[in-house]
């Protein structure tokens, strides 16, 4: 009988073609060639709000647009293109057009970006669970992946939340979590879509450096294995992991160093050497302090096994000082692209390992920290 099933299971199962396979694989590869990182802009509505209410700027389609657009709108001698990779969009950026009706699918393409797009809809509470979610949009998602890819869109990013308590996570939040994120990229990947797995395991909490370690393994190793359930092509694919780092409230905070040893080990216990490349994610870390940790994570030789490429995926920690500089004005938009040139660039050094701590924005070593933060 069991020979059976799997036999009927793998006939039923779509399998990729040589073709399809390549295709993911140069995407992926693209993406974090060469130090490269991904700028994630794919907050939603409610949150860029809150990002522009953070300096007085109403939250309305035309101020959003005005401010994506300031972030793809580098000049070409800006190099932007060679610090970053990819671009992660919300979906209304993805169909919008700049003021001056040039997409801004092509305003990223001109530099060398690569446009991705969020696909998930959201976290949900689990029942039976204290206080646990699940992510929601596994509906519909293979028809919203054609329309993206005929848009532009060349991968995609679905965020889990995973919260260190005293009790939790539990067994079912982890499971639940990683099952959902295996059947969304073999969804993507399904409609030529790069899928970015996002398993992040929360910075809330007073939990030390060795209890986010312990967590993060075993929420990994739970991921990796629901993706080889589902016959994930790895190699087409891009992991988007939380930093081991001690809790925000924890008293004992970590060095780069410690930060960089805790991660690369739980890497290397639960991440396979097929995936292509690691974008971590930024987590609330001040924008120097995610650049610092990157590049302590990539100095790192102690074993040394580092298969992928370790780079970035940061939303606030490369957008913070952008915002803090432009104010909604329009003349601020060259001094705000300054500022995200120089900490696109910081990063890309950071992926060498070559960053020296001397890059300042507006920003710097404020804590970007949101409680409980939601995408």
């Amino acid at each position: 009988f069991y020979h059976t099933h799997l036999t009927l299971y793998f006939k039923m199962a779509p399998a990729l073609t040589p073709a399809q396979k390549k295709e993911l694989r140069q995407i992926a590869q693209s993406i974090v060639e060469n130090g490269k990182g991904i700028l994630a802009a794919d907050e939603s509505t409610g949150t860029i709000g809150k990002r522009l209410s953070s300096i007085g700027v109403e939250n309305n389609e035309d101020n959003r647009r005005d401010y994506r657009e300031l972030l793809f709108t580098l000049s070409k001698d800006s190099n932007i293109g060679s610090s970053l990779g990819g671009c992660i969009l919300f979906e209304e950026t993805l169909f919008q057009s700049a003021s001056d009706g040039t997409p801004m699918v092509k305003l990223l393409q001109d530099h060398g970006i690569v446009p991705g797009i969020k696909v998930d809809k959201g976290v949900q509470p689990l029942p039976g669970t204290n206080g646990e979610t699940v992510t929601q949009g596994i509906d519909g998602l293979q028809d919203r992946c054609k329309k993206y890819k005929a848009a532009g869109a060349q991968f995609a990013k679905w965020r889990a939340v995973i919260k260190i308590g005293d009790d939790i996570p539990s067994e079912l939040s982890i499971q639940e979590n990683a099952v959902t994120l295996a059947r969304y990229a073999t969804i993507c990947q399904q409609e030529g879509l790069v899928p970015i797995v996002e398993p992040e395991v929360l910075c809330d909490g007073t939990h030390t450096l060795a209890r986010c370690q312990e967590v993060t393994e075993k929420v990994l190793a739970a991921v990796y294995k629901a993706c080889n359930d589902h016959h994930l092509y790895l190699e087409g694919s891009l992991l988007k992991p939380n930093m081991v780092t001690p809790g925000m409230q924890c008293p004992d905070q970590a060095t780069p160093e410690q930060v960089a040893e805790a991660t690369v080990v739980t890497l290397q216990r639960t991440v396979p050497a097929a995936v292509v490349g690691i974008t971590f994610l930024s987590g609330g870390q001040s924008e120097e302090n995610a650049t610092l940790n990157l590049n302590a994570i990539n100095q790192y030789q102690d074993p040394g096994r580092k298969p992928w490429k370790l780079s970035f995926s940061y939303g606030r920690a490369l957008q913070a000082s952008v915002l803090k500089a432009w104010q909604g004005k329009k003349e601020n938009v060259a001094a705000a692209q300054k500022e995200l040139q120089k900490r696109a660039y910081a990063n890309h050094m950071a992926c060498l390992g070559q960053y020296g701590g001397d890059v300042t924005g507006a920003s710097g070593k404020e804590s970007l920290f949101v409680a409980d933060h939601t995408y």
